[in-house]
């Protein structure tokens, strides 16, 4: 079965009470939780969750979480969803680099620092406010404290990691716990010249031989989800180096101060937020 988009329409505090429970019961099995506005004057928004295998989940508790309200249900086709939308996307700039697919190889400029890009099956081209947040702030940290060596934690694409090798030109550990997203990762590290410096790894927590024979880190990036930003804020500080920096970000805006305090409690350090959009990109030290 293809994928499955539930959705409701509902004024805005019910929609958004509604995205809340959808966002924390499926939010971090990696469910896209969505809520729009569809007409500002009749007060009325529409709260979706997009499910890749619908058969592998009892809609009953799909609806439980939706209730009050009563969702509709409309099967999507098996389109790969990223390559159609890459093919009509622009470059997109966020500090010294430009993010591009191969057939914008010429829009790079003198001074540029290019990130190619190809449509794949891990998220990560720089056209999300969480990605364009990080590119920001990495080229203001390899400026400003030149790191030793990286972390790009749940790397995806590797577009953070080659971001820093392409500037720093230092070591960098890319994991992420879905091997397949580490393959496309491997691919974009080698075509993007930096293999020499990247190394990418399947690890599914802190326990992994690869952290440490390659840590503590000068600077760690973790663009994942608030809940398991959270739950990670005692280790990330652990595998931090002394005067290290760390960018955290796939934290909603309403969700920046409840992570930003699970690592002041940890004992880091908070320098600074960037907000694009709806999204927020940490910026703390040790």
């Amino acid at each position: 079965m293809g994928q499955q988009r539930y959705f409701a329409s509902a004024p805005r505090a019910q929609a958004q009470a509604a995205f809340d429970r959808l966002d924390a019961t499926f939010g971090e099995d990696g469910a896209p939780i969505a809520i729009i506005e569809i007409d500002e004057a009749a007060d009325i928004h529409e709260v979706s969750a997009y499910f890749e295998n619908p058969d592998q989940i009892d809609p009953a508790s799909i609806r439980a979480v939706f209730a009050p309200l009563t969702p509709e249900v409309e099967d999507l086709p098996d389109i790969d969803w990223m390559a159609s939308v890459l093919a009509d996307l622009k470059p997109v700039r966020a500090g010294r680099f430009l993010v591009h697919g191969a057939h914008d190889r010429d829009r790079v400029e003198a001074g540029d620092i290019g990130i190619e890009i190809e449509a794949g099956q891990a998220f990560g081209t720089g056209h999300h406010g969480t990605t364009a947040g990080c590119l920001m702030l990495i080229d203001e940290i390899v400026q400003k404290f030149a790191p030793a060596n990286a972390l790009d934690l749940g790397t995806g694409s590797a577009v953070l990691a080659i971001a820093v090798a392409k500037l720093a030109e230092i070591p960098v550990l890319a994991t992420d716990i879905d091997p397949v997203a580490v393959d496309v990762a491997e691919e974009n590290v080698r075509g993007n010249g930096t293999d020499e410096h990247v190394k990418t790894v399947v690890a599914t927590g802190f326990d992994s031989p690869a952290f440490q024979q390659a840590g503590p880190f000068d600077l760690i990036i973790a663009n994942i989800l608030a809940g398991p930003l959270m739950t990670l804020a005692p280790e990330m500080e652990q595998q931090l180096a002394p005067g290290g920096n760390i960018i955290l970000s796939g934290i909603l805006t309403r969700q920046r101060d409840d992570v930003l305090g699970a690592y002041l409690a940890s004992g880091l350090h908070h320098r600074k937020t960037v907000e694009l959009g709806e999204w927020v990109t940490l910026h703390l030290t040790r």
